[in-house]
């Protein structure tokens, strides 16, 4: 039971370094600079942190197949901000919120179409907990004019299926090879998927005067290296359905850490939401040790 709370909380960690992304990008954002700009900042900067660690702690040959098959996991990472970024251009924040955090339940359906099995009892209360707290926390009930487009719909869904992609094949792709090195080829996978997006503005100038090094560096850290590092470690290890459930993580700490330097308000029933989503992550956890203590599990 110890073993699968450490690679829980692995992956829980994992995801609530996603979730300080939203608010460092919207700084950016305020300071002047383009998406583009930022996405290259996170990814290169990240792929940089990787390249020094395993240049330090992970060399490991590998075939070319397995650079292709890391390199495709990086690109669901590097796709899920891309349409979740783009899909906040044509609607509201808090429907792509909640668009986004439909990976929940697409994660749960991966593992159940792969294992040919149902889903259990256990990973459905949690869904259905987590999808009532990321409506409440996202702000949509009680928010005026919500406007939708098939086009940003769309485009958060296509997010939310990048993400559960990205847990599903964390814990499945080349897991015998050093966590280290499986990050850093992951973020090869992305860098090279936005040069090829992002031609000819992938040649962005870093420099100390105008400022992009500093947010690069914290998304590089926070949306590269520590997500990648943490799924590699702890997804391996736990189920795609419970991974899928711990990523929920990255909502709440996205709400707390916008309301601590956004200064964002937010309402009681938003606060609630946030419970509620804490709850729905410890749900499996819970029932889980009460069944492992009682014999059944």
């Amino acid at each position: 039971m110890f073993q699968l709370l450490k690679n829980s909380m692995y992956v829980f960690l994992g995801a609530c370094s996603f979730g300080i992304l939203s608010t460092i990008v919207k700084v950016a954002y305020g300071k002047g600079f383009e998406f583009q700009e930022v996405m290259i900042s996170q990814i290169g900067t990240g792929w940089l942190i990787l390249l020094a660690l395993m240049l330090l702690f992970g060399r490991v040959k590998i075939t070319l197949r397995q650079f292709f098959r890391l390199a495709g996991v990086g690109c669901c990472t590097c796709l899920t901000g891309v349409f979740y970024y783009l899909s906040l251009q044509s609607i509201p924040a808090s429907i792509a919120v909640v668009l986004l955090f439909q990976f929940t339940w697409m994660g749960v359906v991966i593992e159940a179409i792969v294992h040919r099995t149902r889903p259990s009892k256990r990973s459905i209360v949690s869904v259905a907990i987590l999808l009532l707290g990321t409506v409440l926390a996202g702000g949509v009930i009680g928010a005026d004019h919500l406007q939708l487009n098939w086009k940003g719909t769309l485009l958060g869904l296509a997010a939310a299926l990048m993400m559960a992609l990205f847990v599903f094949f964390s814990g499945r792709v080349e897991t015998q090879m050093p966590s280290v090195t499986r990050s850093f080829y992951m973020s090869c996978g992305g860098l090279l998927l936005l040069t090829v997006l992002f031609t000819p503005k992938v040649f962005v100038e870093v420099t100390p005067s105008n400022g992009l090094w500093f947010y690069g560096l914290i998304l590089g850290i926070f949306g590269v290296v520590l997500p990648v590092l943490l799924f590699a470690l702890g997804a391996p290890k736990i189920s795609t359905g419970l991974a899928t459930i711990l990523g929920a993580g990255e909502l709440p700490v996205a709400v707390i850490v916008s309301v601590i330097i956004l200064q964002e308000h937010l309402a009681m029933l938003q606060w609630a939401g946030v419970l509620i989503i804490l709850l729905g992550i410890a749900y499996p956890q819970i029932t889980g040790y009460r069944a492992q203590a009682s014999g059944k599990g």
